[in-house]
């Protein structure tokens, strides 16, 4: 047994893991967000919120949970599972796969996401203040069919104010 050789192969294999592990759904599995789907959020967006209408919609992409976690950076930033993201500098929806547009859910993750892309043009303190709005629609959109968000309302609304936690004095 040739110890360093096959180390060398496993870690010769760990970006190839790395690769496949975060590369997004195949082209043959997104689902299909028709201009119908988006516009019925849009239109519940104009009629629900303050926020303006853009000229421009945003691509939309579905990805796996671990290239999601490579696009949101740092473990733990956010609430429970993630499930959708927005990328402002590149005006792109990334959804979560398994993702499904006959879900009620899984459309108000489309729909929390069009409000960020909604938001992108105004200035926030910090991007946790974007998500008490994004929450609020999503939670109401929900509420008109029935159902209830699952929110950690404590924890938007601190996050939200954009002040450090865990400040010792010296």
């Amino acid at each position: 047994m040739n110890l360093p050789s096959q180390a060398g192969r496993w870690l010769a294999t760990i970006p190839l893991c790395l690769s496949l592990s975060t590369a997004p759904v195949s082209a043959a599995e997104p689902p299909v967000v028709g201009s119908d789907i988006l516009g019925m959020l849009e239109h519940w967006l104009d009629a629900n919120t303050d926020l303006p209408a853009r000229s421009d919609l945003p691509e939309i992409k579905v990805v796996s949970a671990q290239h999601a976690a490579l696009i949101a950076g740092l473990p733990g930033r956010g609430h429970g599972a993630t499930r959708g993201l927005y990328d402002a500098q590149s005006e792109t929806i990334y959804l979560v796969h398994p993702w499904a547009a006959d879900d009620p859910e899984d459309l108000s993750v489309l729909l929390h996401e069009l409000v960020h892309h909604r938001q992108a043009p105004r200035h926030f303190y910090c991007p946790a203040a974007q998500e008490e709005g994004a929450y609020r629609a999503q939670s109401a959109w929900l509420a008109e069919l029935g159902l209830k968000a699952d929110v950690n309302w404590i924890a938007v609304i601190l996050d939200a104010g954009c002040t450090p936690r865990d400040i010792h004095p010296d």
